[in-house]
């Protein structure tokens, strides 16, 4: 079992143990809310983290993570890379308002964001209906990836504190919200707008790819310039290849 310290100011400080079960969780939560309200986190924050409860929904899916393992192929075929392209060719038109705004704003063209769109939520359909601060609090917890996930907690709890989220806001099994599944981190530093509305969601992604070194006009394939953006949203490679090919149907042309 691993251990983190955390500091609670005037020289007191509580060992937080992480754990690979729901057993430890209520006390670790008391702990961390000793952490929390030291760096500044306030009683909405404190009080959502102490009605979460640990979610093995989260732990399962989080241990059964294997798609990303699959071949390119395989991959656009489970989740349905055609059908995304079509359908998102279509949205580029009845859209097309808006995304010229956000081309404008922020130099991305509509294909990668709608195939992003369109890979994470089925452009909005699927969003998870997890709750957020649940998921979120477990996996920092869970002695996996305890660092990682104290981070999107820390996001979490200030959101909250904002009034951007709410102790029954729905989430994904990671904690990942909106129709283009952010993070919590990402939504402090990227979102711009509601990320539970397309427009929103879709300003904050191109907003996210800009802050990633996106050039306007650039090419976005597999060696081009504007791929490493692509790479930043998610690390499996698969993934990556998947957005830039569908994303390339969808605008068509060479990019």
């Amino acid at each position: 079992m691993a251990v983190m310290s955390l500091t609670l100011g005037a020289g007191e400080a509580v060992a937080a143990q992480c754990g690979s079960s729901s057993g430890g969780f209520e006390n670790w939560k008391q702990q961390f809310a000793q952490e929390a309200r030291a760096h500044g986190v306030g009683s909405p924050g404190i009080s959502a983290l102490m009605g979460a409860h640990y979610n093995q929904a989260t732990i399962n899916a989080d241990r059964g993570m294997r798609s990303f393992h699959l071949s390119l192929d395989a991959f656009m075929a489970k989740r349905g890379g055609s059908i995304i392209a079509a359908r998102g060719r279509r949205l580029k038109q009845s859209n097309a308002a808006l995304f010229a705004q956000i081309e404008q704003r922020y130099g991305v063209p509509p294909g990668p964001l709608i195939a992003i769109w369109g890979m994470e939520t089925g452009f909005g359909a699927v969003r998870g209906n997890q709750n957020m601060i649940s998921a979120v609090s477990t996996l920092a917890y869970d002695c996996r990836r305890p660092a990682l996930f104290t981070d999107q907690l820390y996001a979490a709890l200030t959101l909250i504190d904002r009034g951007v989220f709410s102790s029954g806001t729905r989430s994904s099994m990671h904690g990942e919200v909106g129709q283009t599944q952010f993070m919590p981190k990402t939504v402090l530093e990227y979102g711009v707008g509601n990320l539970e509305t397309s427009s929103g969601a879709l300003n904050s992604t191109a907003n996210y790819l800009r802050a990633h070194g996106w050039q306007p006009g650039a090419g976005y394939q597999p060696g081009e310039p504007n791929f490493a953006a692509i790479q930043a949203w998610n690390a499996a490679s698969v993934y990556q290849q998947a957005i830039a090919i569908i994303a390339r149907k969808i605008d068509g042309g060479d990019h």
